[in-house]
């Protein structure tokens, strides 16, 4: 049986005897073990003296003779067996620190081996990488290649959007679906240059049924609750609904949408054969002269006894409303002060010149025509006007007495913001008797179109 001695600054040192020891006794040997424990050694006897190895893993490192005995017997007190626990303590943590530190240094390889997998997988990445830019690269190439070769051209032939055309509806279901058959009936073969909206305001369940029964259109909803508080005893609550109406739709289509143009109407209007290339030439002319605000398809003294040239064009300072079309960068002025209540046979358009429309040279042309035409007094305005030949122009005095003339000829009597229907600098133009004109003329408009 071998024990090993733990020896603070020595190896392990190993004792081994033939026979089992049949007597105790403490002995020392130079100075390799002056103090042998009774955990540490093999004892040794009188009569079965054998040897001492030193070894060290399982190495005999040294065969040193057993000294002799003293003859003094010495008995083991216990204070020395507290000792030799505490020894054989201190050699199992020494092993357990081994065992741990071989443990890290598992753990620190292993860390090693995947840090080096990692480092082949960004490799690989990188190559991957490399990989995909030379493709790119050749794509490039090849879109360079095929754009010189002319496939431009078929990007092209897809027509941009001229505008956005949008039909203002609340409660009226069977006027909505008339307004929506006739606007397809013209749209169709330009639907990529009219892309058609409906705007709902309100939540009636009729109108958007029909508007979700149309495949070819975009529906939007406006649900407002919040309540109406009018400025002015009497006013209709139903005015401020509809300007909030308004702005919420044309926010929507100008800045949610992005659209650059937009065309609005209403949902009880039929609109022409000639609608479309209406507003294409339209456009363009906005595009040349800024001081447009609005192009309106509407006349509200466009009736058929007032009317003799359908291919001439007015401006005015009068808002029309009714099937108008407006611009992003107009509404970019007027959407942060919009009011919180209303202030109260086919024409090839496009082929046709339309700078005389320009301000420039409207002013001069519209004045020269109201110069050229024969003035009368208002007194019997209507029967002095049936005897002469030629356009005629009637001075009015006030607003009052604009409506007296205008109801003899059937107009519109109707101003707003001071400013007479269909007027442009105070002036009412129509036709009577065809082709006769008869301009309506205000106290100040000789003097804004430079008449003297």
């Amino acid at each position: 049986m071998a024990y090993k001695l733990q020896q603070e600054g020595r190896g392990k040192i190993h004792a081994t005897l033939s026979k089992f020891p049949k007597s105790l006794q403490w002995w020392t040997w130079g100075s390799c073990a002056s103090f042998l424990p009774l955990e540490a050694i093999d004892f040794v006897d009188n009569q079965h003296r054998e040897r001492i190895q030193l070894i060290e893993n399982e190495e005999v490192l040294l065969r040193l003779p057993v000294p002799p005995p003293r003859r003094r017997a010495v008995h083991l007190h216990p204070d020395g067996m507290r000792l030799f626990a505490t020894q054989s303590e201190y050699a199992d943590r020494l092993n357990d620190a081994i065992e741990a530190e071989n443990q890290c240094t598992r753990q620190t390889r292993l860390l090693i081996d995947q840090i080096s997998s990692q480092q082949g997988r960004l490799l690989s990445l990188e190559e991957e990488k490399k990989r995909q830019d030379l493709e790119c690269s050749q794509l490039r190439a090849l879109v360079q290649d095929l754009q010189r070769k002319g496939v431009e051209k078929l990007v092209g032939d897809v027509q941009a959007p001229v505008a956005a055309v949008v039909v203002m509806a609340c409660n009226r279901a069977d006027y909505l679906d008339r307004t929506i058959k006739s606007i397809l009936t013209y749209q169709s073969p330009v639907a990529s240059k009219y892309p058609l909206f409906i705007s709902q305001d309100g939540p009636d369940p009729k109108v958007k049924s029909t508007a979700l029964s149309y495949d070819h259109l975009t529906y939007m909803q406006h649900l407002d609750y919040e309540p109406v508080h009018t400025e002015r005893p009497g006013e209709m609550i139903a005015y401020y609904k509809i300007a909030r109406h308004y702005k919420w739709a044309l926010d929507q289509l100008f800045y949610k949408h992005e659209f650059s143009r937009v065309i609005i109407l209403e949902d009880d209007m039929e609109i022409a054969p000639d609608f479309f290339d209406f507003f294409e030439a339209g456009a363009s002319l906005m595009d040349r002269d800024k001081s447009i605000m609005a192009i309106s398809s509407w006349n509200d003294n466009g009736q058929k006894q007032f009317v003799h040239d359908p291919y001439v064009l007015y401006r005015s300072d009068f808002f029309p409303g009714l099937g108008w079309m407006l611009t992003r960068s107009t509404w970019d002025e007027l959407s942060p002060k919009w009011p919180k209540a209303y202030p109260s046979s086919v024409v090839d358009w496009k082929s046709m010149d339309l700078s005389y429309l320009e301000e420039d040279k409207y002013v001069e042309h519209f004045a020269d025509l109201v110069k050229k035409a024969t003035p009368i007094q208002e007194t019997n305005a209507f029967l002095k006007a049936s005897n002469i030949k030629g356009d005629v122009r009637i001075l009015y005095r006030d607003q009052q007495n604009f409506e007296q003339i205008a109801s003899q000829f059937g107009i519109f009597e109707e101003w707003k913001d001071g400013v007479p229907r269909a007027a442009y600098k105070g002036v009412v133009v129509f036709r009577y008797q065809t082709p006769k004109r008869v301009f309506l003329v205000g106290p100040d408009s000789l003097g804004q179109l430079g008449i003297r």
